[in-house]
């Protein structure tokens, strides 16, 4: 951002300067009127959201994060097996509000190939919420099947080390595509 030279220098708004909102893209979500899913990666967790507009301020609709999925028996982390069972319980509590549809908001992530956000999306797609676009992602990888073969190729005190919080949680590393699956099926109901 250059320098200020002039008194017709205008300031951009303080969200805009400290990167945390994209005008423009905002603009274009609300000239939709849908809800935005919004999805938000944390250092420990997968937070999504439905919010819709309001002039008063944003409305959130429905939030999902740690506390609600670890209410079914998950162990959350950030992956993307937590990314998906987050936009699908995050979906089926919007269905349930009567909310079909919604439009898609990623924020300031970028929107690389197998982006956790992607994997979100994908759940949400597949509990019936309509975000106007499709997502395709490795179905094995959905599952948790990645961190499953890894646990199972350590051993001794490197399995210890990396899945510490899993053990911790009385969770096998090893055993989370059929926890995914069981899990996936609560959620459905």
């Amino acid at each position: 951002m250059g320098k200020a030279t002039s008194p017709m220098y205008n300031v951009p708004f303080r969200r805009r300067r400290e990167g945390k909102t994209r005008y423009k893209k905002r603009l274009a979500f609300l000239k939709s009127k849908l809800p935005r899913f919004v999805v938000r990666k944390t250092n420990k967790q997968i937070i999504v959201q439905l919010i819709d507009f309001s002039p008063e301020g944003d409305k959130t609709l429905v939030y999902v994060g740690k506390k609600q999925l670890s209410a079914y028996g998950w162990p959350v982390r950030n992956n993307t097996p937590t990314a998906y069972l987050t936009g699908l319980l995050a979906a089926k509590l919007a269905l349930k509000k009567g909310i079909k549809k919604a439009i898609f908001d990623i924020g300031l992530n970028t929107p690389s190939k197998g982006n956790l956000v992607f994997a979100a999306a994908l759940g949400a797609q597949e509990a019936g919420l309509d975000l106007g676009f499709s997502v395709e992602l490795d179905e094995a990888r959905v599952k948790g099947e990645h961190i499953s073969n890894y646990a199972k190729s350590l051993s001794g005190d490197d399995y210890k080390k990396r899945f510490s919080s899993y053990l911790a949680e009385k969770k096998k590393p090893e055993e989370l595509p059929k926890l995914f699956e069981d899990i996936k099926s609560k959620i459905k109901g």
